[in-house]
């Protein structure tokens, strides 16, 4: 981390074109607060693990925000920080998560207890999310000024429809999987990094309310390259394809909503050789 000489007058530290610190800089000095103990073992003297790999991924974000970079180098910056989020929950909040189900409250070197450290990573996560989110709508525009852009099912011709129609009948349809929710089909299994779209539906029969999910193999691209118009390069995302024949997959069936999901699971599996049953760890660890 870059350092800079406290002013004489304690003015707060901050960001600028001319200061080495980046705004993760600042965040991880704003957290030690007013140090003042200089004892090698007081927490004031330490950074949280957590919090300091947030301030990192932070400092992605930026580069995603910073125009001496091409666009597509800044959206790939930004799609860098979001599986660097993944893998974060995946393995740090994970053994976090499972410190607090196990009743351990002893606190980190910094002082923070597994729950406290929770709630401070939810409140900083939910900040980066939220800064993707507007980072990607700055980007999208740019994108389209470029001539590329990301669509969505209401901004496509009958040309399009005609083109992801066929493209839905022969490569999409035929690998999809809708499955009711109800008492009689219980919540299935979703795996680690699975791409679910959730429903509401109502029966027009018998205008009974459904819920359904319908999960996305991997196989499928991400998003469906459009043919060209005007020299204009045009994506539309999966989802938006598949939303647009529903009616296809729950024929006779009402859409009141409809949105989507990932699953993040606990990827930082132990093994210990001694155990005397591996099928029922296994077991175990997979729940």
């Amino acid at each position: 981390m870059s350092t800079q000489p406290q002013p004489a007058n304690d003015a707060p530290v901050s960001a600028s074109a001319e200061s080495p610190l980046s705004t993760a800089d600042v965040v991880i000095l704003e957290n030690q607060g007013d140090n003042t103990d200089f004892d090698p073992a007081s927490p004031g003297r330490f950074v949280n693990r957590e919090l300091s790999w947030l301030a990192f991924n932070r400092r992605v974000i930026e580069e995603a925000q910073n125009r001496r970079h091409p666009v597509f180098e800044r959206v790939r910056f930004l799609s860098i920080s979001a599986s660097n989020l993944d893998e974060f929950y995946m393995v740090r909040v994970a053994g976090l998560m499972g410190m607090v189900h196990a009743g351990v409250s002893t606190p980190s070197a910094d002082g923070l207890t597994p729950a406290e450290q929770l709630a401070k990573v939810d409140q900083t996560a939910r900040q980066l999310i939220a800064d993707q989110q507007r980072i990607w709508a700055g980007l999208d525009s740019e994108l389209r000024g470029e001539g590329v852009s990301v669509v969505t099912g209401g901004e496509i011709n009958d040309r399009d429809r005609d083109y992801l129609g066929a493209q839905f009948a022969e490569q999409i349809f035929p690998v999809l999987t809708p499955l009711a929710i109800d008492p009689a089909h219980p919540f299935p299994f979703i795996p680690n990094l699975g791409f679910t779209i959730a429903l509401s539906l109502t029966n027009r029969r018998d205008g009974k309310a459904h819920s359904a999910l319908i999960p996305v193999p991997p196989q499928l691209r991400r998003f469906m390259r459009l043919p060209d118009t005007d020299k204009r390069v045009r994506f539309i995302p999966l989802e938006e394809v598949i939303a647009l024949y529903f009616d296809k997959l729950f024929p006779g069936h009402t859409i009141n909503g409809w949105g989507m999901f990932r699953i993040l699971r606990d990827s930082d599996v132990e093994v210990e050789e001694e155990a005397e049953d591996l099928v029922l760890l296994f077991e175990t660890l997979l729940k």
